[in-house]
């Protein structure tokens, strides 16, 4: 059932179904369990106009029952074999995944399998997640301090078009609007197996655990995947400032938002904005956090991140470095935004010291592989790897690229991120305004 099939080195092997679906098989007998992924290449970057915040729902939707399972039927196979399970949904991307012991692996493929090929959308379950997904906007967004900050807030700010500013978390009106044929054309779009990444990672044979992936995923028909739109878009050409009240927040917070190089295109550029992002917060010594919180006192907090969602080579371009801070209400946030201009130019005229790089270097790949000795981890980095970046042993490589980055490519990125092409998002809080 396999048009073609290879072992790369590390045991990484690639297949891909007649029906274009690719698989990941990685064998890791450490412990006797299995993960399995599943990563789908929509995320709320491709939801239509007027359907914000689809993509999110239609995960939810994903757990309410498929072709031969009732609703909570998967939840309760997965339990019952002493598993766990999850998903999420990113800018590019949806995922799908349990750990489970391995005397549990066919079963996990044939829940995964079995949603792939029909989930289960009626408009009782359509309606029940809306709700349940507005819940979770109002715990997490609406009703938190600083909520949406700055993943939601900030995007508007720096990009123009839809697919990179809108709120992927959603609308009240355009979830409420959405209908059962919005969700079935969904699907056909986007869930098709050659627009999928199956992952496997964990106690198992290659050929035998090949064999049940064709059981079970071989006979879901083959359907056109979409054809990828590009979602560049040139970067600001000055300053851009935007202002929003939170009542909930209990101290002013700015946000910086800066473009990434394309991680296709320049690869080392980008890596290099991902070591400058642990130099300026990472750690009590790091740099920014030395300057504005130990220093001058013009913040309580300050955190630096390589891509929008907080973790690096999670999306395709174009992708967000940003620079968050709060502070107290005596503090003019443009104090703030020149502090960390100083300390960007400062690194991009001298670069970083030798040792400061080595420690931070080394301090991120040790914790790179601290975190894929965890099985989930290093499942989930390689699906995603497979399906945004398109190479799955980029996961594995990623602590030696990171170590390998140099002072000069570190002062580069900080030259880069110039006020004149940036995003400018103040916080106030409520009782302030």
């Amino acid at each position: 059932m396999t048009s073609s099939a290879t072992a790369p080195a590390r045991g990484l092997h690639r297949r891909v179904l007649d029906n274009g679906l690719r698989v990941l098989l990685v064998p890791d007998p450490a412990a006797p369990v299995v993960g399995v992924a599943v990563h789908v290449d929509v995320g709320f970057r491709s939801e239509p106009e007027g359907r914000t915040g689809f993509a999110h729902l239609f995960e939810h939707l994903m757990f309410q029952g498929s072709e031969s399972l009732e609703k909570l039927a998967h939840f309760r196979h997965v339990q019952s074999s002493g598993g766990v399970f999850n998903g999420s949904t990113h800018q590019d991307y949806t995922n799908y995944f349990e750990v489970l012991p391995s005397a549990a692996l066919e079963r996990a493929l044939f829940l995964e399998a079995d949603r792939l090929r029909a989930p289960r959308l009626t408009q009782e379950n359509l309606r029940n997640q809306v709700d349940v997904v507005k819940e979770e906007i109002r715990l997490n967004v609406l009703n938190r301090p600083y909520g949406g900050f700055p993943w939601i807030l900030l995007p508007p700010v720096l990009y123009d078009t839809y697919p990179n500013a809108h709120n992927g978390y959603g609308d009240f009106t355009d979830l409420e609007q959405a209908s059962l044929d919005d969700a079935a054309a969904f699907f056909d779009a986007y869930y098709a197996p050659g627009n999928a990444v199956l992952t496997l990672v964990g106690d198992l044979d290659p050929d035998e655990t090949a064999a049940l992936v064709d059981k079970h995923f071989g006979d879901i028909p083959a359907r056109p995947v979409p054809t990828r739109p590009s979602f560049a878009e040139s970067p600001p050409d000055g300053e851009r400032r935007e202002s929003v009240v939170d009542v909930n927040a209990p101290l002013p917070a700015l946000a910086l938002g800066y473009r990434l190089p394309d991680p296709q295109a320049d690869l080392s550029g980008y890596l290099a904005h991902a070591v400058l992002a642990s130099l300026l917060t990472d750690g009590e010594a790091a740099r920014l956090t030395q300057r504005l919180v130990y220093g001058d006192e013009l913040v309580t907090d300050v955190s630096a991140s390589c891509g929008l969602m907080g973790a690096p080579l999670d999306a395709r371009d174009p992708d967000t470095f940003t620079i968050t801070a709060v502070h107290p209400g005596t503090v003019d946030p443009q104090r703030i935004s020149g502090a960390v201009d100083d300390e960007l130019a400062t690194l991009a005229a001298d670069g970083p010291d030798p040792d400061e790089l080595r420690r931070i270097t080394a301090r991120w790949a040790s914790s790179l592989h601290r975190e894929h000795d965890r099985l989930m981890s290093r499942m989930l980095a390689l699906g995603s790897a497979e399906l945004v970046q398109g190479r799955a042993e980029l996961a594995d490589e990623l602590p030696g690229l990171i170590a390998a980055v140099e002072p000069s490519a570190v002062a580069a990125a900080a030259g880069s991120l110039r006020p004149d092409q940036r995003a400018v998002l103040t916080v106030t809080p409520g009782g302030a305004a």
